[in-house]
């Protein structure tokens, strides 16, 4: 059972790619929140993933924001901990 939780938790911690979806920037544009938290991603991935949704246009970071904490969850049969990431940018593409 123990290995089942440790298991579970690694996929989460690892699991994933980045994500984005379409916002309104301040200057009510249309521009996208692009997400690649997580310890098997990186802010390269945000960066390929916004050259994929603008293509040969290019993009513009208009805002960018990363953190990492600690998650600890117990049970029965013990504590288990890990490192949470997460990134986070705003994009518009070029005209």
């Amino acid at each position: 059972m123990r290995i089942t939780y440790m298991l579970l938790l690694i996929l989460i911690l690892l699991g994933g790619c980045a994500t984005a979806k379409k916002t309104y920037t301040s200057d009510g544009k249309e521009g996208y929140s692009i997400t690649c938290s997580g310890s098997a991603l990186n802010w390269g991935m945000c960066y390929e993933k916004a050259g994929e949704i603008c293509g040969v246009k290019g993009y513009e970071v208009l805002e960018k924001s990363g953190d990492q904490g600690a998650i600890v969850s117990g049970n029965q049969y013990g504590f288990y901990g890990g490192s949470v990431i997460n990134r986070n940018m705003i994009i518009k593409c070029k005209e």
